[in-house]
């Protein structure tokens, strides 16, 4: 059985074999590594108290008489035992030790499933199984228009997801159930069971379990309200779409001290036509992810408001530590990420609002997306796929490219306004080769804007700058910034492209690349005390105006002294530093 400590070490041991770990002493780190994961979480995880379960009786599955051999199936017995607790007013179905094969499960109104540890319900690897009469696809425990539900236990929930999608795909293959929207090698997700899934649920409590094996998102609760997930593990590296835990418009949301193995987005918050998030609170978890550490989309219709994300480990991420994304017109507001800690990811943050307009009228408005706040970041970003030794790993991009820097990015009529980045340390791999790929900073044109596409953090091909790109920001407040390449990169470390009320505070580059900051269109920047290695020629304004290119000569470790012949550019430095 895949445990969280077996998966560790298994991922942890391979990873030895990529650029992170040397390959001196590679063992030795990798075991590092996983005692320093294992034991966060177990710390995270003491400190959780657990939530309390809805009242009733209790029925023991074993009273059924039904099998624990993971052979029989007893989808009709466990179903019967759910009806008749919800008709009673509710109580727990208790799982001991065993395997127990199961279809799709209604969860009903003030009913508890609790598995002992030990116990496993396993999902039927036959899609049949997953169909109700009217044929509507169920996940495998499934519930929707309930309240004061609950799932608990040491035990452990596996869907047998990727049996089931090879499963899925035969039955196409072979004419008997043919999809025609088939993917060319694989079937739409759509088309696939997850392993829980409520809707318009009142007062759920998810705590204790394991959760693994999905043949598609493990977990999705929409339109809930007052939710809780707490000391949870996902494993679930099986097969495509593995969401961890999916949020799509819910309210008075917890997720805490949760670890999370996922072959796509570890943590993602989504939003429908209508809907929104609001009041989502997401802390203490230890997550991986062949995708994003933690999202908001690309489902962006409705909004996200007032969430807060905070002290989050994220290890051996494909894509961004956190991803914050509006392209169908949702409102995205409010958002505070405090404490994040990514080791071996490809990229730290991104941001980005467009207008690709998915599920809305194709004239829909640009959304919104404003007042957020990251402070206390720290990154170490990976050179090539930071996943290469999990099972199920992200697609290759589309042409070569140079490591992708952090990336925050609006549209010419739509800009993202008032970010905070305060107190964040990223280290960078450098070893960017211009033979390879190569877009210089002083033709920021040629960075597409890619208004109508599926927002990524790779969306934009090669960057001019290796650290962070911003482009259509109005309001920016840079403080504490630390950026460090671990080896020569020939891209600026900064690249700021039509940015409105930018301050930089305290920010630190090292290396000696020339110029580390470039500025074109930035009205009236604040710069208080930069420091580089680079002696002069740190800075590079390009002039908004007439094109021309206005040199900052600075002194290190200041950068101190402004001229040029853009009026709307005024460069104020700190007190006492003079030319």
């Amino acid at each position: 059985m895949l445990t969280r400590r077996t998966f560790l070490q298994s991922a942890l041991a391979a990873a030895a074999a990529t650029p992170l770990l040397a390959k001196a002493g590679a063992k030795a780190e990798s075991q590092s590594r996983l005692a320093q994961f294992e034991q966060l979480y177990l710390q995270l995880a003491k400190n959780s108290a657990r939530p309390a379960l809805p009242a009733g009786k209790r029925v023991l599955v074993k009273s059924l008489g039904v099998a624990a051999d993971g052979r029989s199936k007893v989808t009709t017995a466990l179903q019967q035992a759910i009806d008749t607790l919800a008709g009673s007013g509710g109580g727990t179905l208790q799982f001991s030790k065993g395997q127990y094969l199961s279809g799709a499960l209604q969860l009903k109104s003030g009913v508890t499933l609790e598995f002992d540890e030990g116990a496993v319900l396993l999902g039927s690897v036959d899609i049949a199984d997953y169909y109700d009469e009217q044929g509507q696809l169920h996940a495998l425990l499934w519930a929707d228009q309930a309240s004061n539900i609950a799932l608990c236990g040491k035990g452990r929930v596996d869907g047998q997801g990727r049996q089931l999608a090879n499963n899925i795909s035969d039955l196409h293959h072979s004419g008997q159930r043919v999809e025609p929207d088939f993917n060319l090698w694989r079937n739409r997700s759509n088309h696939r069971p997850q392993v829980i899934a409520f809707t318009h649920c009142d007062n759920i409590r998810i705590y204790d379990l394991t959760i693994a094996n999905s043949a598609a998102w493990v977990q999705h609760y929409g339109a809930c309200t007052d939710l809780v997930i707490d000391q949870i593990r996902v494993d679930s590296d099986c097969y495509w779409n593995n969401d961890g835990i999916d949020i799509n418009d819910c309210r008075n949301v917890r997720v805490s001290h949760c670890f999370i193995n996922a072959a796509d987005d570890a943590i993602c918050l989504k939003s429908t036509k209508g809907l929104f998030n609001e009041d989502i609170e997401i802390r203490d978890c230890v997550v991986r992810s062949s995708a994003n550490g933690v999202k908001f989309g690309t489902e962006s219709q409705g909004g996200f408001r007032r969430v807060k994300i905070s002290n989050i480990v994220v290890f051996d991420t494909y894509r961004a530590a956190v991803a914050l994304e509006s392209v169908d017109g949702a409102f995205l507001e409010d958002v505070e990420v405090d404490g994040i800690d990514a080791q071996h990811v490809g990229c730290a943050l991104f941001i980005r609002l467009g207008q690709r307009n998915m599920g809305v009228a194709p004239d829909k408005a640009v959304g919104t997306l404003r007042n957020v706040r990251f402070r206390n970041l720290k990154a170490d970003i990976a050179f090539g796929p930071a996943d290469l030794a999990y099972q199920v790993r992200g697609p290759l991009l589309n042409a070569l490219h140079n490591p992708i820097p952090a990336s925050i990015t609006g549209l010419p009529d739509a800009k993202v306004r008032d970010v905070l980045l305060e107190n964040i340390d990223i280290s960078y791999p450098g070893r960017a080769n211009s033979g390879m790929a190569y877009r210089p900073y002083h033709q920021l044109h040629l960075v597409p804007q890619e208004r109508a596409a599926y927002p990524e953090y790779s969306m934009f091909g090669e960057l001019p700058a290796y650290a962070l790109f911003v482009r259509h920001v109005d309001g920016l407040q840079v403080k504490n910034l630390t950026v460090r390449c671990r080896d020569t990169d020939f891209r600026p470390a900064l690249v700021l492209d039509d940015v409105q009320r930018l301050q930089l505070q305290q920010v630190y580059v090292a290396g000696r690349q020339r110029p580390q900051l470039v500025l074109q269109k930035v009205d009236k920047p604040l710069l208080l005390a930069l420091h580089s290695d680079s002696a002069t020629g740190a800075i590079e304004p390009l002039s908004a105006d007439n094109g021309g290119i206005v040199q900052v000569k600075p002194l290190a470790p200041y950068f101190d002294t402004a001229a040029g012949p853009d009026k709307n550019s005024t460069l104020q430095f700190a007190p006492g530093n003079k030319a």
